[in-house]
């Protein structure tokens, strides 16, 4: 795998996990912090838990898919994406358009708002 799928996939494994945290095994969250967010290597991870490395990978992986497993039937990363991409496309229209300053900045507002949501 290249050092750009790499960092792909560990950004999408990120943002699922943002999502989708609370609906993993303690273990399976610890795991994943430790390999993804703390750039820990399968050895220190195996040192620490005092397992093989063997077994924190196969606790990755199963995470990993259990995150996949939610996003396919919950779709939060998609929604969120989509509407992110809205909220780019209606700033865009904002800037180009003629409104007033005053308008204009009301809806950079509302636009910060949502954003927020």
């Amino acid at each position: 795998m290249s050092q750009e799928n790499r960092l792909e996939k560990t950004n999408r494994i990120n943002l699922l996990f943002d999502f989708y945290e609370s609906l993993l095994t303690e273990k399976q969250q610890t795991f994943l912090k430790y390999y993804f967010l703390d750039d820990f290597s399968l050895g220190e991870i195996a040192a620490e838990f005092e397992i093989s490395r063997q077994a924190v990978y196969e606790h990755i992986k199963r995470a990993e898919g259990m995150l996949e497993t939610y996003e396919e039937k919950l779709g939060l990363l998609k929604k969120h994406e989509a509407r992110s991409h809205v909220l780019s496309q209606l700033g865009q229209l904002v800037e180009a358009s003629d409104m007033s300053p005053l308008h204009k900045e009301t809806a950079r507002n509302l636009l910060r708002e949502a954003e927020q949501l």
